[in-house]
């Protein structure tokens, strides 16, 4: 397949050919192997590589040497020279040996998917759980492959691959970097073991929590500022943000619930990321509410949506109630509109649209309504009295007889917290 070369004047340190497999697994999985190339070139470009050339090649199997083809190779070593790059970056993970046989073939840098992946992490990691978590991914990516990465660690400069741990952690043997993972794995219990009793605190507290998942880039990021005004950082790029961030959102009715944005997902989400990033990504499975934040004018979204679906699965997220929020309207044909499904389950949208953000937050108020339920209660009951305001809004309170009626909306995920403790007040019909 001929190779497309991407002219550009950008004068950066990494300056690469990006090579992509296209095999009968991949043909059988369903991924579109030229957006996965395009992700590709757009995860490069984010890591701040200068993309100079990209090439792709159709195999029934990988070449346990060197992943693509020797004649390949060899077309590439040709690219490589052409256009003086210094790095190659496959759309694949690499076995040690794959990277040390395509150095001494190609003689410059060898990175692949995943590699490329926790090096943006890498960059964006700001909190004390994120750089632990991306640097013990990092070692435990790189401790089975260090034989094949003599040559990347020993060059000098930095840039991609080199990010996180550092060049002196990871030319140590194998038996250092083995304390060195568990010693990041003692200190990320710790954090974790401090997130668990927060999220406890929460729990208790009876706030409902929401939060925001998507394949990156979808524009969680937008919405959570938009929504709650806060402070947060966004780019029209892929993990553009990291480390989750939760923030108090007032709905219509004046009650509050907690929103948190979560790391976006991506096709072949690096195993080593999953892992490690579980207790953060566990946000999800701890939510009363899922919004689900789609690109609708992605050519791709109804791939990323299988992707995210998939992760939520792994986390055994899946059956938690979710919105799936058609975002990005604005960027969309009216074709592309009017193929999105519709219904009370879907929501198209602009983060940047202020009706929308309203019709939003009076849907995210309607999912977690539970309808309105009537109590009676003696006065003398105080603290039934009280709870009946923690799981819903009272409506209407009045006197009949000797005891208090209460007409409360409920909300949903309140009332199963702590509806066993008025259950003996509730009217029946």
């Amino acid at each position: 397949m001929a190779h497309t070369t991407y002219d550009t004047n950008m004068t950066t340190r990494d300056r690469a050919v990006l090579v992509s497999l296209v095999t009968d697994e991949v043909k059988r999985s369903g991924i579109d192997p030229e957006h996965s190339l395009q992700e590709l070139v757009s995860l490069a470009e984010t890591a701040g590589v200068e993309v100079l050339d990209v090439m792709s090649q159709n195999r029934d199997v990988p070449d346990a040497r060197w992943l693509i083809g020797k004649g390949k190779v060899e077309e590439l070593r040709q690219s490589i020279l052409a256009v003086q790059a210094n790095t190659a970056i496959f759309d694949h993970d690499l076995s040690g040996a794959q990277v040390r046989n395509l150095e001494q073939s190609l003689d410059v840098k060898i990175i692949d998917r995943t590699q490329l992946i926790l090096d943006i992490f890498a960059q964006r990691a700001k909190t004390r759980e994120g750089i632990i978590q991306v640097e013990l991914a990092q070692l435990s990516y790189l401790l089975p492959r260090l034989s094949g990465h003599g040559k990347n660690l020993s060059r000098l400069g930095g840039g991609i691959g080199t990010r996180g741990p550092g060049e002196s952690k990871l030319e140590t043997d194998r038996r250092h970097i083995r304390g060195r993972i568990g010693d990041l794995k003692k200190q990320l219990e710790a954090v974790i073991k401090h997130r668990k009793l927060y999220r406890g605190r929460r729990q208790k507290s009876g706030a409902i929590q929401i939060a925001l998942v998507g394949y990156t880039n979808a524009g969680k990021s937008t919405l959570l500022k938009q929504l709650t005004n806060a402070d947060v950082y966004i780019e029209n790029q892929l993990f553009a943000t990291l480390d989750p961030t939760s923030r108090m959102l007032e709905l219509p009715g004046g009650s509050e619930v907690i929103l948190t944005d979560t790391v976006g997902f991506i096709q072949n989400l690096p195993h080593d990321l999953v892992a490690p990033f579980r207790a953060t990504l566990e946000e999800a499975n701890e939510a009363d509410l899922i919004l689900h934040v789609v690109d609708a004018s992605s050519p791709m979204r109804e791939e990323q949506m299988k992707v995210v679906d998939a992760i939520l699965e792994e986390l055994g997220a899946a059956d938690k109630p979710q919105l799936i929020l058609f975002n990005k309207k604005d960027a969309c044909t009216p074709e592309q509109l009017e193929m999105l499904p519709s219904g009370p389950g879907y929501m198209k949208m602009s983060a940047l649209n202020q009706g929308d953000l309203q019709a939003l937050k009076q849907a995210i108020q309607d999912r977690l309504a539970g309808g309105i339920l009537s109590f009676r209660v003696p006065p003398a009951d105080g603290n039934a009295m009280a709870m009946l305001y923690r799981i819903g809004d009272v409506l209407e309170q009045k006197p009949d007889e000797h005891d208090m009626i209460y007409k409360v909306q409920v909300h949903k995920p309140d009332y199963e917290k702590w509806g066993h403790m008025v259950e003996p007040y509730l009217i029946k019909d």
